[in-house]
C-alpha cells in the first residue's frame, strides 16, 4: 500500500487501509487547523513534511481483529500520531536539529520557543480528542505519555553508571515503544477485539516497535538523506550514541580505538564527521545492530502466533520482515 510503502499480499485489507489513512490524514489536518492562521502554520509544519504513519497504520491493523469501521478508530490514531508528532517538534528543539523528514525542522524555521508551544498545542488537541474516547483511552493515553517523558528524561540524564547498551535499549522501549504499543492496543479495543487479542497486540507493539527505531538508528548512518528523511550521521553530530556507535565502541579494534576519539561529545567538524561515518559503516558495531534489528522483528513475529490467522496478522508480520530487510 501507497501510504505506508508497502504493498500487503490482501487486496481486500490494502484497500480498506488505505481508505482509512486517507480518514486518518483528512482528520488529522483538521486537528491541527486552529482559528489563528499563524498557529495553523506551525501545527502543520511537521504535518504537511508527512512520514511513514506507522502508528496510524498499526491502529487500523489492530481494528482488523476486530470492527475495523467504526468512527472511534480514526479518532485513535489521530491521537497517537498527534502526540508522535508533538514529541518530534520537542526532540528538535533538544537535539538542535535542522532537518526533519527532509524539511528544515521547526525549531529552525520559528525558533525554539515557538516549537516548543506548538508541540504542546498539539499534546493539547491530542488529549481533547482522546476525552471523547473514554475514560480508559484517557487512563492509557496518561501512562504512555508519562512513559514518553520518562524516556526522555532518562535519555537526557544518560546512563549514570548502568550498562550503556541496556540504557539505550530501555530509552528506546519508552520513547518508541510505548506509543507504538498503544496504537496498536487502541486499534484493537475500539475495534471490540477480544481483551486477549488487545493484549497480545500490545506486546507485540512495544517488540516491532523496537525493532522499528532500531532500524532508523541504522538507516541514520548508511543512508542518504532522500532515505531516512534527515542528513546522514544527524545523530552523530548532535553527539547521540546510538546502538551501532555503542556496540562498536565495545570492540577492541584500531578503528573503535579511532571512533571512540572523535565521538566525545558531538562532531560537528565535517571531516571528522565523515570519518566517523566511515569508520562506522564497515564496523562491527553495525553488523552487530543489524542483528540485534532481526532479533527483535523475530521476536515481534513471534507474537503474533497467538493472534487469529486474518490478514490483519499477515501484513504485521509483512511490516516485520520489512523493518529487518531495510538496514541490510
Amino acid at each position: 500500500m501507497a501510504a505506508a510503502g508497502l504493498d500487503f499480499d490482501d487486496a481486500e485489507l490494502s484497500s480498506a487501509l488505505t481508505t482509512g489513512l486517507g480518514e486518518v490524514e483528512q482528520a488529522l489536518l483538521a486537528a491541527v487547523s486552529g482559528a489563528d492562521p499563524y498557529v495553523t502554520e506551525m501545527a502543520r509544519h511537521l504535518t504537511y513534511a508527512g512520514g511513514k504513519r506507522t502508528r496510524p497504520l498499526l491502529v487500523l491493523l489492530g481494528a482488523h481483529f476486530g470492527k475495523p469501521d467504526v468512527p472511534e478508530v480514526v479518532q485513535a490514531a489521530v491521537v497517537v500520531e498527534l502526540t508522535h508528532l508533538a514529541t518530534l517538534y520537542h526532540d528538535d528543539v533538544m537535539d538542535e536539529a535542522s532537518v526533519r523528514r527532509g524539511a528544515q525542522s521547526a525549531n529552525a524555521r520559528f525558533g525554539n520557543s515557538v516549537a516548543i508551544l506548538t508541540g504542546d498545542y498539539l499534546f493539547a488537541r491530542a488529549s481533547d480528542i482522546v476525552s471523547e474516547l473514554g475514560p480508559e483511552a484517557v487512563r492509557i493515553q496518561a501512562r504512555t505519555f508519562a512513559r514518553l517523558v520518562h524516556g526522555q528524561i532518562r535519555e537526557t540524564a544518560g546512563p549514570r553508571g548502568a550498562d550503556p547498551v541496556r540504557h539505550y535499549l530501555d530509552v528506546l522501549a519508552e520513547k518508541t515503544g510505548a506509543l507504538i504499543a498503544t496504537s496498536a492496543r487502541f486499534g484493537a479495543m475500539f475495534g471490540g477485539a477480544d481483551p486477549a487479542i488487545v493484549a497480545a497486540i500490545a506486546e507485540f507493539g512495544e517488540t516491532f516497535g523496537m525493532a522499528f527505531q532500531l532500524s532508523d538508528d541504522l538507516l541514520d548512518i548508511a543512508s542518504d538523506t532522500d532515505q531516512s528523511g534527515k542528513t546522514p550521521g544527524t545523530d552523530l553530530r548532535e553527539g547521540v550514541l546510538t546502538l551501532p556507535v555503542l556496540y562498536a565502541l565495545g570492540s577492541d579494534d584500531p578503528d573503535s580505538r579511532r571512533l571512540a576519539e572523535i565521538v566525545q561529545g558531538p562532531v560537528t567538524d565535517d571531516d571528522l564527521h565523515a570519518e566517523a561515518l566511515t569508520l562506522l559503516r564497515d564496523s562491527v558495531g553495525m553488523d552487530r545492530a543489524r542483528a540485534t534489528v532481526r532479533d527483535y522483528a523475530d521476536r515481534a513475529r513471534a507474537q503474533l502466533d497467538v493472534l487469529p490467522d486474518v490478514p490483519a496478522r499477515a501484513a504485521l508480520d509483512h511490516l516485520c520482515s520489512n523493518v529487518a530487510a531495510r538496514t541490510r
